[in-house]
């Protein structure tokens, strides 16, 4: 049976490094996800998009520094309602069919409940970055540790 397990992250770094331990604790591209909100406010974690494509909600180029080398299908979307987001791994396949519906939406749709996916639909509207991991139940208490160890917050596995 799998278990989705979802986490916030105060920074870029702290993400990358979680995602990097995951990796080498034997967690496949295929079971984790990342989301981070486009700031364009120049924070420093400033991340840029080129080649929009509005009609579709789709856009391509943009950079997430080393988050997009660790997990695989980095892109970047146009959520309507909430804006640019870049999303790497299999949510952002889910984030695309669910563009209606916004973040909170894919990741009801991914298996987190609603009033947890609106809550850390805010996290990501506030700058937060998101890290999603959808492996076996064996696995998943693992993969929690690994994200507190490496500065997860509000750690939920459903």
């Amino acid at each position: 049976m799998e278990k989705t397990v979802i986490a916030y992250y105060n920074s870029r770094d702290e993400a990358e490094s979680s995602v990097r331990q995951l990796r080498e604790q034997g967690f496949d591209n295929n079971e984790i996800s990342i989301l981070a909100k486009d700031d364009q406010g120049g924070s420093g974690e400033e991340m840029s998009f080129q080649n929009q494509n509005l009609a579709d909600g789709t856009m391509t180029g943009g950079a997430i520094g080393g988050l997009a080398g660790l997990a695989m299908g980095a892109g970047a979307l146009l959520i309507p309602g909430f804006g640019p987001i870049v999303a790497a791994g299999p949510l952002a396949g889910v984030l695309t069919g669910a563009l209606t519906g916004g973040v909170a939406g894919g990741l009801i749709d991914y298996g987190i409940p609603e009033e947890s996916s609106r809550r850390y639909e805010q996290h990501l509207e506030s700058g937060k970055v998101l890290a999603v991991i959808k492996t076996d139940s064996d696995r998943a208490m693992e993969a929690m540790k690994i994200m507190d160890r490496t500065g997860g917050q509000d750690i939920e596995m459903h």
